[in-house]
């Protein structure tokens, strides 16, 4: 079973509510907003909010959210129902719309794996003739669920190319799971024949282009070939000015579980100034992913030499982190790292709020 946009939705395998009366079969008239998640996934809980807005914001025109917990970490269903409970009591005490507990795995299989959707959160629009309108991450919602609402969605070309760009998606990430096995296995070979076949289909993917520079530096340390697959690669993400291709090539120059040992160093701070300079230009970024850019550059600006603008910038990141709505314990591993880069640059002990951090090291900053 293929699921798609049209598609006749498939049934509601809920072993049981945790929120919410229960609720046997969509009902003709009703849209349906049915939303994947789990309590330890950050950007799951981070959805949540938008969600209760969708439901007070749209509950007087036939709008009906809920929430499917197929992908908790518990060895029974009793277990999954008893921490599900203590959860929601704690976290979102009025919450306004069903959350649902899939324990068989069967809303998994027909929902999610049907719709090639391997990852969370994901959401499903079920239109007023119970057939799928919208596949894709809950933050598309508040664009979405009006034209919904309103009749236009299903028909226009941005649904049609909304779905034709969801597909795409699912097919690199297939692809990019097939290199994951190649790289572990240390089949070099399977690897790059997979990439090369996947970027020649999907030219536009960065990261299809991302894993590529990846294979060939990080994991093969090949800087041969690498470096000029590098190259072309920030020199793309350049001409395009789009956050995720100059991150994604920054990441490739600026990542510290990377070994830069043999990277032609004046290359690498060569290019590092240059995507710096743009990703800190962007405009309009959200401040998970301002936060992330700005640890991300401080790294190049501390070891090209400019600590100060380092450690400011990791000061602005840790102030964007702490105002994220965020699950708690992804929200202080985050700050912890902040906190811990920020003491090794210093070199001293630094404290953020209630939280502190002594330097591992005492490196010192490469000169200009």
């Amino acid at each position: 079973m293929v699921l798609r946009m049209e598609s006749p939705a498939p049934a509601l395998e809920v072993q049981d509510w945790i929120r919410g009366e229960p609720l046997a079969n969509f009902q003709p008239g009703k849209v349906y907003i049915v939303a994947f998640w789990a309590t330890w996934c950050g950007p799951s809980v981070s959805a949540m909010p938008s969600l209760i807005e969708l439901q007070q914001k749209y509950k007087g025109s036939g709008v009906e959210v809920l929430a499917v917990a197929a992908d908790e970490e518990a060895a029974t269903a009793d277990e999954v129902r008893a921490y599900l409970d203590a959860w929601f009591t704690e976290k979102f005490p009025k919450l306004n719309f069903r959350i649902g507990l899939d324990c068989t795995g069967e809303m998994k299989k027909f929902w999610m794996q049907a719709s090639s959707s391997l990852g969370i959160p994901s959401s499903f629009v079920v239109d007023r003739d119970s057939r799928i309108a919208f596949i894709g991450h809950p933050a598309e919602l508040d664009d979405v669920l009006p034209k919904v609402l309103d009749g236009s969605w299903r028909t226009s070309d941005q649904a049609k190319t909304a779905d034709r760009e969801r597909i795409a998606r699912g097919r690199e990430e297939v692809f990019l799971f097939k290199v994951s096995q190649a790289i572990k296995m240390e089949d070099w070979k399977t690897a790059l024949s997979v990439i090369e076949e996947a970027i020649a289909l999907m030219p536009d993917s960065i990261q299809l282009r991302a894993a590529h520079a990846d294979t060939l530096l990080h994991k093969m340390r090949d800087m041969h070939t690498g470096l000029p697959v590098l190259r072309q690669l920030v020199r793309d993400a350049i001409d395009r000015n789009a956050e995720n291709w100059l991150l994604g090539a920054m990441n490739q120059l600026s990542n510290p579980a990377y070994d830069y040992t043999g990277f032609p160093s004046v290359e690498r701070f060569a290019m590092g100034k240059e995507l710096s300079e743009h990703i800190l230009a962007l405009k309009e970024l959200k401040d998970d992913v301002k936060a992330y850019s700005y640890q991300l550059v401080a790294r190049y600006y501390y070891e090209s030499g400019n600590k100060a603008r380092a450690e400011e910038l990791l000061e602005l990141a840790l102030e964007l982190v702490d105002g994220l709505y965020l699950a708690d314990n992804i929200k202080q591993r985050w700050l912890a790292d902040l906190l811990q880069t920020l003491a090794n640059y210093r070199g001293q002990k630094v404290c953020y709020n209630a939280v502190s951090a002594v330097p591992e090291n005492h490196a010192k900053p490469k000169a200009n």
